[in-house]
This record gives C-alpha cells, structure tokens and sequence, in this order.
C-alpha cells in the first residue's frame, strides 16, 4: 500500500483540497482509497460524502493521543501489502494543529520503518503557497526533510496566495528546493485562478463538500460553470497523471 500524508504546519493553505483532489483521482483511475482525517479543528475531508472519510481525534490536549493514532497505524498496518483485493493506496489528511506533535510521534516510535517493513511505502505531501504564508509553509517543508531525510516528497504549490517567490526566485529554484531535489517525487501546481469565475467555482464546489464529477453532473450547475470545472480538472489531472501519484 502507498501510504499518502498531507503534512503542513501552517492552517489555511489547502491540505484538505490536496486530499480531495488525490481522492479524486484514484476514484477516477478505478481504485478505492482508505481515507482519514485526523484534523482536529477542521474536518474538511472527513465531510465529502463521496470518500468514506474515517475521522479520528489523535490529539489530547497538545499531544498526540497514542492509543488513537495507533488505531490509524493498526489500519493501515492490517492491510495485506501485496494482496490482489487490498486497496493500494491511503489518504490522510492532518490538521495543522497535529503537525509538530503527529512528526514527534512518528519519529520517536519509528512508524515509518515499521510500515516499510511491513511492504508499504510512505509518500509526504507538503504545501507551500505564496503570499503571507510563504514563509510558514516554506519552513514545514524543511521541517519534514529535517525529520524524515528517506522519506519521499511529493509538493504542491498552491498559487492561489500568489507564487512563492522570494528574491525573484521561484521553489524550483531555491537552496530548499536544491538541497532535497533527490527525494523530491513531484511538483503539482494549483494554478491561481481569476477569483471571479474559475475560483469562484472552485470556491463554491468545495463549500458544498462536491467532487468535480458531482458539480459538474449537478444538473443546478450552470453550463459555463461546468466548463470551466471541467478545465481546471483536465489541467490537476493531467499534471497528477505525469506525477504518476
């Protein structure tokens, strides 16, 4: 099993869309996820009825709660690595609030080993955005390849705060970038959609908790509005299809 973890330490940056949108595809490419949610705060994921999100509460207080963090690890675990029946891939979406503690946990108690040794792989998602988060979302990033240096990466770049650029130089061309290019699995990016039509859409197709398949068959959805849902699609799967997620 390919084990997926969105992972970011700043809130409001579009982990949960990530999720979303990894769902999506493998929906659309014939395979069934096991999904998760584990954001305390928020439960984005978790609200999509079309996954069969399983919510967990892994926090008590400001750590982790062991006990339910390992019933995530045991599911995951539990799932026969090479059987023909057994879904292939997971999704779990993390809450910025589970960052620092959900990396301590994972890293004192080896969890990543453990589930290579058992036949799975582990792949993280990162964020980075531009605009005022850049910073943050920049320095989560670092903060994973610090903590996890075998783990795979695969990054978003969510352009919808504009493009992370700093010093007139982009991700792909920062000493971050430079310094972890070997582990880096992918670069997927969100495109910055003009706010009063293409994210207006987008906008409102995540606040109604829809998939693209389901805003664009939606009979209430106007024509125009479904064309350009049906663009951004082809545009993130295209590029999540080459990314071979």
């Amino acid at each position: 099993m390919l084990v997926n973890l969105i992972l970011q330490g700043k809130g409001g940056v579009g982990k949960s869309f990530i999720a979303s949108l990894l769902t999506q595809h493998y929906l659309d490419c014939g395979v069934q996820p096991l999904c998760f949610d584990t954001d305390p705060v928020n439960q984005t994921f978790a609200g999509y009825p079309a996954y069969n999100v399983d919510t967990l509460d892994i926090m008590d207080g400001a750590d982790i709660n062991q006990r339910s963090f390992d019933r995530l690890i045991e599911a995951i675990a539990s799932v026969p690595a090479e059987e023909d029946e057994a879904p292939p891939v997971a999704v779990v979406d993390n809450g910025a609030a589970t960052f620092v503690p959900l990396c301590s946990y994972m890293h004192s108690n080896e969890i990543i080993p453990m589930l290579r040794d058992m036949g799975h792989e582990v792949r993280f998602h990162a964020v980075i955005t531009g605009g005022q988060a850049m910073d943050d979302t920049i320095d989560g990033f670092a903060s994973l390849c610090r903590y996890f240096p075998d783990v795979e990466m695969a990054v978003w770049i969510n352009g919808f705060f504009g493009e992370p650029v700093k010093n007139g130089k982009s991700f792909e061309q920062s000493g971050i970038y430079a310094s972890n290019a070997k582990r880096i699995h992918s670069i997927i990016h969100l495109p910055a959609l003009k706010k009063e039509t293409f994210g207006q859409d987008l906008e409102q197709m995540m606040k109604d908790r829809q998939t693209f398949a389901e805003a664009i068959a939606n009979p209430l959805t106007p024509i125009v509005v479904r064309q350009r849902l049906k663009m951004v699609q082809r545009d993130l799967w295209a590029q999540m299809a080459r990314a071979n997620l």
